[in-house]
């Protein structure tokens, strides 16, 4: 009698507002997966500005989750970060007094409402880019962004492949 190992379901997040040219970076990486085949497990989805709605999704229990995002960490632009966000750096709930609104959560609030819900994936790894430029209202990538959405798309795929195989 063979045993059938339950297949880790693992999302992959896209999050940002196409209005905000560089902000548009994770949609453009999700639109390029979406037009790959997928391994088996894997789900890709485009959230937007809606981060109410990637945390309800997140709660459903998913084995991991790849964040797709832009974060300003101090590189070129157009430089890729793959961090691996620890629950524990992640502080717990939402205060009474915060404000938030459930159409512009940054990804660090969604993980924080995550936790204090008790709905921490297993894993969660962000894949970064470096902008230009969010503060200007525009559509479309900056040159330098733009470049870094095949190696993106690449990495979100390196990255599912370790985390299927529990590396």
């Amino acid at each position: 009698m063979s045993m059938r190992v339950a297949e880790k379901q693992i999302l992959v997040a896209a999050v940002g507002n196409l209005w905000k040219r560089d902000d548009g970076f994770g949609t453009a990486v999700a639109r390029r997966l979406r037009e790959q085949e997928q391994p088996s497990g894997v789900s890709v989805a485009d959230f937007g500005t809606s981060g109410l709605d990637l945390a309800y999704e997140v709660m459903r229990g998913y084995a991991a989750l790849v964040l797709i995002d832009i974060t300003r960490q101090g590189g070129a632009p157009g430089t890729l970060y793959v961090m691996e966000a620890d629950p524990e750096s992640v502080e717990l709930g939402i205060e009474d007094g915060d404000i938030v609104d459930p159409h512009d959560m940054d990804p660090r609030t969604v993980l924080r409402f995550v936790r204090s819900v008790n709905g921490w994936p297993g894993k969660v790894i962000v894949i970064g880019c470096e902008p230009v430029t969010v503060d200007d209202y525009g559509i479309g990538l900056s040159p330098e962004v733009e470049a870094a959405v095949e190696t993106a798309v690449t990495l979100v795929a390196e990255t599912v492949a370790e985390l299927q195989s529990g590396a």
